[in-house]
């Protein structure tokens, strides 16, 4: 008999009791569980557990001992449902429950408790119609199709505790993948812990302080402000302890704060921009601007050089990459007039008629008075362009992860940003196929072509993979 239960410490307002229950097989309502699996699950990590064979008082059908490798002699002296049920109440207790093919499980645990006399009610959530809405287009929804295509480690597969930690690590996908934030306002609404009025400090107390997006909800789970920091702790306390007028109004109205782990400040940064104009929070209106002011372009001129040339940006141009300021941009065409060998004249830094003030001390090959043929000078104007403009380009940048055996993926196909996702680094990425069904689906729009360009210009040891 396998009895494992640890304890550890509450970190968020949700909680979720994710399991997954083996048994007889047999008529309707007539089955008996034989194993269960609970992992207690704070939307982070699995924070209690609870994994037991159950001695079921009936013979198991042939065709589930074949399944499941679980046969009447192995359960002989494991515990009987009632003398498990005290736990089962306990470790459940103002949680969710989560179970793929939800109905199934919930049903079962309703039926033995109902023959003890005792009415057992939990909310609960079902994984496969989650996935059905969040991970569409899959051959098939059963839990060992699903997490193979995903790219989910399973082991012990149809045993409780194998299939619940598959769910486990499939509900966290889930949770990443739901941009518009539907399950987590939906399981606060069902959170009756989150009715009454909640004290600052114990919301504070709860967070910790990792990069990652935040979520500050009112009362009945909606939504009112969306932030994006590398000390989620921190960040919250500013906002409960600003005295500006914004943040007096959330410090009102909150609520609850969830929040998501990214380990990268990259995915932080496109999640907080993507779910910002997705959600459209109250409190995040002034946000909604472009979050850059200025842009690189070229241009062909009549003898044929491509010249440089900052610029407020257009959002009708095809820019080859973006800044927040003219400042960031002005300093960013001079280190690459040095690191490229250009001209300041044709990089626009430099208005003369004549020779640039480089081609003077020789640092200049002379593109500026026609001296160096264009096909030389533009092959290096073009290396630029390449190396920060992703148009047109295939690419996969590779980043920290939420923990540290996990990275994370942001996919770009044809120089269009696709989404982005986590993997764990155990299982290899070998084809696009399984990248793209670990992707959560993103929009492509100039603002996540400038956050990723300008974490790439400030982070030059993030590895990109390119593919064909």
């Amino acid at each position: 008999t396998t009895n494992t239960s640890t304890t550890n410490t509450l970190t968020t307002n949700t909680i979720y009791a994710i399991l997954d229950i083996e048994t007889t097989g047999g008529k309707y309502n007539e089955e008996g569980i034989t194993e269960i699996a609970i992992y207690k699950f704070d939307g982070h990590q699995v924070i209690d557990q609870f994994i037991s064979l159950i001695n079921p008082e009936r013979d198991i059908q042939p065709f589930v001992v074949n399944l499941t490798g679980i046969n009447n002699s192995m359960l002989r002296h494991a515990p009987k449902f009632y003398e498990v049920a005290k736990r089962i109440v306990e470790i459940t207790e103002d949680c969710i429950l989560v179970a793929h093919n939800a109905q199934f499980d919930y049903r079962i645990l309703c039926t033995e408790f109902r023959r003890l006399g005792f009415e057992y009610v939990r909310p609960s959530l079902c994984t496969v119609e989650l996935s059905k809405d969040l991970i569409p287009g899959q051959d098939s929804y059963s839990l060992g199709k699903l997490v193979r295509a995903l790219g989910i480690p399973v082991s012990d597969r149809h045993r409780a505790s194998g299939d619940a930690l598959a769910t486990v690590k499939l509900f966290q996908m889930l949770l990443a993948k739901d941009t518009s934030k539907n399950i987590i306002k939906e399981s606060i609404r069902l959170n009756p812990k989150l009715q009454m009025e909640p004290k600052h400090l114990d919301i504070i107390a709860g967070l910790p302080s990792i990069t990652g997006v935040y979520y500050i909800h009112k009362e009945d789970g909606e939504i009112i402000y969306i932030g994006k920091s590398n000390n989620i702790k921190k960040r919250i306390n500013q906002h409960f302890t600003s005295t500006n007028q914004k943040s007096k109004k959330i410090q009102a109205l909150v609520s609850a704060v969830t929040y998501e782990a990214t380990g990268s400040e990259l995915v932080a940064l496109l999640k907080e921009s993507e779910e910002i104009k997705k959600i459209k929070p109250i409190y995040n209106r002034a946000l909604r601007r472009t979050v850059f002011t200025h842009a690189l372009y070229s241009f062909m001129d009549e003898k044929g050089y491509i010249n440089l040339k900052m610029d407020v940006a257009d959002l009708r141009k095809n820019p080859i990459t973006t800044f927040t300021t003219r400042d960031s941009g002005k300093s960013f065409i001079i280190k690459a007039v040095e690191d490229y060998k250009l001209c300041q004249k044709l990089a626009g830094l430099y208005k003369t008629k004549t020779s640039c003030f480089n081609y003077d001390i020789k640092t200049c090959d002379g593109a500026c008075i026609e001296k160096e043929a264009p096909e030389s000078y533009n092959g290096r104007v073009q290396t630029l362009i390449n190396k920060h403009s992703f148009r047109n380009k295939n690419m996969v940048i590779i980043d920290r992860g939420r923990d540290i055996d996990e990275r994370s993926a942001i996919l770009i196909e044809n120089g269009v940003f696709k989404g982005l996702g986590f993997f764990n680094l155990n299982y290899q990425i070998n084809n696009i196929e399984v990248l793209e069904s670990i992707i959560t689906p993103m929009q492509n729009n100039r603002d996540t072509q400038h956050i990723i360009q300008s974490y790439l210009r400030r982070n030059k040891q993030v590895k990109v993979i390119s593919f064909n």
